[in-house]
């Protein structure tokens, strides 16, 4: 982990900021020395963001099988 000075930060902030990008996490240290923590922020995923399922299905054959699905039903909806 590289720890750099709140000048040399300041200076190189796009190169700290890529650094920190590369090697997880970066060190700024003041004249005080307290230390504070750069790293990089993982985006949130959507719990619906799933990779496709390839079943071999045509579209076709789906909206085939919704329309056999809805002949099939009584003229006052699904039965429960």
């Amino acid at each position: 982990m590289k720890v750099y000075t709140y000048t040399e930060a300041r200076q190189r902030l796009a190169r700290v900021l890529d650094e920190a990008r590369t090697g997880g996490e970066i060190r700024i240290k003041r004249r005080d020395g307290t230390e504070f923590a750069v790293r990089p922020v993982t985006p949130g995923k959507s719990p619906l963001d799933v990779p496709g399922v390839d079943t071999g299905v045509e579209r076709a054959e789906i909206l085939a099988a919704i329309r056999e699905s809805r002949e099939r039903e009584p003229a006052g909806g699904p039965t429960r």
